[in-house]
């Protein structure tokens, strides 16, 4: 399984951009998709997650800002990002978790695309 993260890119403050996730198979394999970002010198966080059922969770930091959906056509998971400020520069990666049983045992796989960058300037 392979994660293709794209769209990073510098954009002003109050600008938008878009960063898709490709997916090497079809995204309703994955139980949930996500998109963290580790912003300079900080620790990875969680901004948008994405689950199999189609309920999407957000942080506070990027509620009503941020918007994360699935293209079927693409086999990708996209976060539209809208009214960027500074402190949302950072590396964005997707993840994406799947778990699948075989008789008693549970097992989950987890798989992290690489990272692509997001400068605002203010």
């Amino acid at each position: 399984v392979q994660l293709q993260a794209s769209g990073g890119g510098l954009v002003q403050a109050g600008g938008s951009l878009r960063l898709s996730c490709a997916t090497s198979e079809s995204t309703f394999n994955f139980n949930t998709i996500d998109w963290y970002r580790q912003p300079p010198g900080k620790q990875r966080e969680l901004v948008a997650a994405l689950s199999s059922d189609g309920s999407a969770d957000y942080s506070d930091s990027v509620k009503g800002r941020f918007t994360i959906s699935r293209d079927n056509a693409k086999n990708a998971v996209d976060l539209q990002m809208n009214s960027l400020n500074s402190e949302d520069t950072a590396v964005y990666y997707c993840h994406a978790i799947a778990e699948t049983h075989k008789g008693w045992t549970r097992y989950k796989y987890d798989y992290w695309g690489q990272g692509t960058l997001v400068t605002v300037s203010s």
